[in-house]
């Protein structure tokens, strides 16, 4: 391992501290080598960061904040983002494997999420209801107070910022507690939030591990909103325990995404659509489409011109232009993917591309593994129903549109879907029938901060991102004045 041996402090109030944790590495995946030793918030450490939190929020500096003043500060976070997005993509990079030109783009869209929801502070209405007697009725939203925000290590550039964004433009302060795999984003961005002049307190920083760090700060009775983005079974036991005291939760969880190709589609097109939808970001992305479910008729031609396209995908470096595919986030994840595959083929699943790591030497150091596609499986299968988070493709045929509807369907998951067809009202029948919380048609992964993301079924509840994202860290008033 190499690196400092100095501790990196987290931030509570305007006080960098390494706090009474075990400070813990940071590694990069791609070398195998340490970016940073990271200090580790302890119970205590999370209860004076809820408690400062409590307290800035509670002060009238930022809660009776004028809505165009509090906009004000979230652009100048945005412009500081973009100012250094150079070295925040560096870093994310470093820390999770993610191709360089990948966190480039997150940077740019971490800042976009603070102007998004900048803008929608300062114009965001109250309402007038229609009054059913001799008053006159008026809804207000309030900001919870504290919230706890706890992010992934896939995209903390842009996952992070929408998160905190919508929180502080709706009135809360936060206490931001990051993946340990990429804890330093947040930090970063946190110092320039304070550079622009947020109010010390309304955002902290608390890193650490999850079952100490994160279970204290999901466990603080002052937590009156928890947001989460991550695993379904994490977000289970935070839904539970928030239910224990009638806290509020956010969860954006797990997806085994269908992503579909017709016949009459534009084969083409979607052949780039499915390897963009699987394969970008090494498939650690919530929304990636793992199952692929083509039209018999085309079949084993797409499948054919899609497990070559999968195989001439170059293996890489994160910070070589020409890769197409980096290393996953951490040697860990690495062996939990390698592993998943191991049970597809005990299953009786046919590697058509991949299934294993990269041969080349320059590559042995890193948490490689190459691009895959299974066939010969069944939407029933265990490889088909457990989220991999990772290069990892299963594809089946259907018949027709009601069997492919049941197929997709047959999930706990609900989060994302695409079509492919050049017929719309098939298009739009299958987008109404398939129970997603996101449906994209001719296109996939296909983003923006001004609509709500979110799941169906175990794919979580609430939505973040869009008007709904800042109403999602709101809580609805009525006032009732006697005429």
């Amino acid at each position: 391992m190499h690196g400092d041996n100095a501790v990196r402090p987290f931030l509570i109030g305007s006080t960098w501290t390494t706090g009474e944790g075990q400070p813990f590495e940071s590694i990069n995946p791609a070398t195998g080598q340490r970016n940073a030793l990271i200090g580790s918030a302890s119970k205590a450490d999370v209860d004076r960061a809820v408690r400062t939190a409590k307290a800035a929020q509670a002060s009238p500096e930022w809660r009776q904040m004028l809505p165009h003043k509090r906009a004000a500060i979230l652009h100048r976070i945005a412009d500081l983002i973009e100012a250094h997005a150079e070295e925040l993509a560096d870093a994310q990079m470093r820390q999770n494997g993610k191709l360089r030109h990948e966190c480039v783009a997150q940077a740019a869209g971490g800042a976009a999420a603070y102007r998004y929801f900048a803008s929608i502070c300062e114009t965001m209405p109250s309402e007038v209801a229609p009054s059913r007697g001799d008053h006159l009725a008026m809804v207000m939203y309030e900001p919870y107070g504290v919230v706890a925000a706890i992010t992934p290590w896939n995209s903390p550039l842009t996952l992070e910022s929408q998160k905190v964004a919508a929180a502080l433009a709706a009135g809360n302060a936060v206490v931001l507690k990051p993946s340990e795999f990429t804890p330093t984003i947040s930090l970063s961005v946190a110092a320039l939030a304070l550079e622009a002049g947020l109010p010390p307190g309304i955002l902290n920083v608390v890193t650490g591990l999850g079952l100490e760090t994160g279970s204290a700060l999901v466990a603080h009775p002052d937590v009156r909103l928890i947001s989460f983005t991550g695993g379904t079974a994490t977000g289970k036991a935070i839904a539970r325990e928030a239910a224990g005291r009638m806290a509020a939760v956010a969860l954006e969880l797990g997806g085994k995404s269908p992503h579909i190709v017709f016949a009459d589609a534009d084969l083409d097109k979607a052949l780039q659509g499915v390897l963009h939808g699987v394969f970008s970001s090494s498939g650690q992305s919530c929304i990636a489409g793992t199952r692929l479910f083509v039209e018999r008729g085309i079949y084993d031609d797409f499948v054919g011109r899609l497990a070559d396209a999968t195989k001439a995908l170059r293996v890489g470096p994160p910070d070589e232009p020409a890769s197409q595919v980096a290393p996953l986030s951490s040697f860990v994840h690495r062996d939990k993917v390698e592993s998943m595959v191991g049970m597809a083929r005990e299953d009786g699943a046919t590697v058509l591309a991949g299934g294993c790591r990269p041969d080349d030497a320059r590559l042995s150091n890193g948490a490689y593994f190459l691009p895959t596609i299974l066939g010969n499986v069944a939407n029933s299968a265990r490889i088909c129903q457990q989220e991999v988070f990772g290069p990892v493709l299963c594809v089946m045929p259907f018949d027709d549109e009601d069997d492919l509807v049941a197929q997709a369907n047959d999930t706990l998951f609900g989060l994302a879907a695409g079509v492919w067809t050049r017929d719309f009202p098939k298009a739009w029948r299958v987008a109404r029938a398939v129970e997603a919380g996101t449906v994209w048609i001719n296109t996939y992964k296909t983003l923006s901060v001004s609509v709500p993301f979110g799941g169906f079924k175990e794919s979580g509840t609430g939505r973040e991102k869009g008007f709904h994202g800042i109403r999602t860290y709101q809580e609805a008033k009525t006032v009732m004045v006697g005429l």
